[in-house]
């Protein structure tokens, strides 16, 4: 059963997580919470300075256990690309809200993303863009309550659709809870 009714958006860097995050927040009445800025508060450092000083493997501990640690209620969280690698995350965030994998094909993530060292993207040193997408487009179905395909549409289309989506999901939850007894 999902609890606290918040919505955890996911999917690769440069998708619309953070955008589409404050506008289904302000769609909702809900607060806004982006896990990367949670992070890197905690941390003290940037998202590139942490990659770059503990490495990928250490980043996606800190990673996972910071996300794992959030406690928030009728919040829209939007977090970085690779909290799908950190399995206490997941489970934390699978038990406190709706999972919302927003869909991007890979050449328009492409082509949003500018230098991915930059931007703090956690990617193995030599491998590209098309092998991370593959790599991770999986793990992000795996987790997704809602998978939401947004290559057609504009912030505001995506926003009000993951709204209709989750309280459609949440109205089932309820239905089904009250069955249950």
């Amino acid at each position: 059963m999902i609890n606290n009714n918040n919505i955890i958006l996911i999917g690769m860097p440069g998708c619309g997580k953070s955008t589409v995050g404050v506008v289904l927040a302000k769609a909702m009445g809900y607060r806004f919470l982006d896990s990367d800025l949670v992070i890197q508060e905690k941390e003290g450092r940037l998202l590139c300075d942490i990659i770059e000083q503990e490495g990928l493997e250490n980043f996606e501990k800190i990673e996972n256990r910071i996300n794992a640690s959030i406690t928030v209620s009728r919040t829209v969280i939007a977090t970085g690309g690779s909290v799908i690698y950190g399995k206490e995350a997941m489970r934390h965030f699978k038990g406190i809200g709706a999972v919302v994998y927003i869909q991007l094909p890979c050449e328009e993530i492409e082509h949003r993303l500018g230098d991915l060292t930059q931007r703090g993207v956690a990617i193995k040193q030599g491998q590209t863009l098309r092998e991370l997408y593959d790599e991770r487009v999986p793990l992000y179905e795996k987790y997704a309550d809602i998978i939401v395909p947004v290559k057609q549409m504009t912030i505001s289309e995506t926003a009000l659709y993951i709204k209709s989506q989750v309280q459609e999901l949440f109205d089932n939850m309820e239905t089904d809870d009250l069955k249950n007894g």
